[in-house]
């Protein structure tokens, strides 16, 4: 059932007067919910070359967000398509995850492993940098719950809203902790661990293939982004797998995202 534009404006009305105390996050997300029938949100800070801070989830299917302190944010998050769009410092927006994510996405094994497990049908992220070495994406979902993608009314009210949305962020989380110090970035670390751990010595590129590969890039659309021919990506793919004893995406998912935890910093605020 559609909510009414006094409940929309009410529930913004709430949440304006919340902004810098701990019931903000819970208000935004009644805002949100009454402006575009979602049925979940997430809030998440992403200190630039560390891992992200939860500031706050809620959902009514408790499979949504069961992995989101443990797989998500113990490496997953860096194969998630809004995060990839986010260290690219897209502009501040709404951005639908099916119109952002790689061409392989649904055949990806983080899609496959992860993301297929919280229900998530259909994602809207509003992104936001609200100091610098600091992003911030709350995550708008439509899950199993109400078993149905966003309509196009609910789409063009997130793109309508973005501007309201990410101010109210900003002005609650104008101080949020950057790292004192930026971690390596996922291909370094990546290419560390597998070395450390494993003995496992992958090159530059071969390690930028590897990531894109469980981002959910197609052999085409990764051999278009890193400007090589088709042919010298399904020679390296191979050259990967044979470099790491396996024989599938689905071991080269499960062997990688070990080796991409970052570490973590807790939550400036609530």
């Amino acid at each position: 059932m559609r909510t009414d534009q006094n409940s929309i404006e009410s529930g913004l009305a709430a949440a304006i007067r919340a902004t810098g105390t701990p019931d903000f996050p819970a208000a935004l997300f009644d805002y949100l919910v009454a402006a575009t029938e979602a049925d979940n949100l997430v809030i998440l800070a992403f200190p630039k070359g560390n891992a992200p801070q939860v500031l706050f989830h809620k959902a009514s299917d408790p499979r949504v967000f069961a992995q989101i302190e443990t797989t998500y944010v113990d490496g997953a998050y860096l194969l998630d398509p809004l995060y990839e769009l986010q260290l690219s410092e897209a502009p501040p927006g709404a951005y639908r995850l099916l119109e952002i994510a790689p061409d392989a996405f649904h055949r990806s094994r983080y899609f496959q492993e992860y993301y297929q497990q919280t229900t998530i049908l259909d994602e809207v992220g509003f992104l936001l940098y609200p100091r610098p070495g600091v992003g911030l994406t709350l995550c708008l979902a439509r899950d199993a719950s109400s078993g149905r993608a966003f309509s196009a009314r609910a789409i063009e009210t997130c793109h309508r809203i973005a501007p309201i949305v990410t101010a109210l962020a900003e002005r609650h989380w104008p101080d949020i902790a950057a790292p004192a110090q930026a971690g390596p970035d996922a291909l370094a670390r990546m290419k560390k661990a597998l070395e450390r751990d494993r003995g496992i010595l992958l090159s530059g590129r071969q390690s930028e293939v590897a990531l894109l590969i469980l981002r959910g890039h197609s052999t085409a659309s990764i051999a278009q982004r890193l400007g090589l021919s088709p042919l010298t990506v399904k020679v390296f793919r191979r050259q990967i797998y044979e470099r790491c004893g396996i024989s599938s995406q689905a071991e080269l998912f499960a062997l990688m995202i070990p080796h991409l935890d970052t570490g973590r910093t807790g939550p400036d605020r609530g």
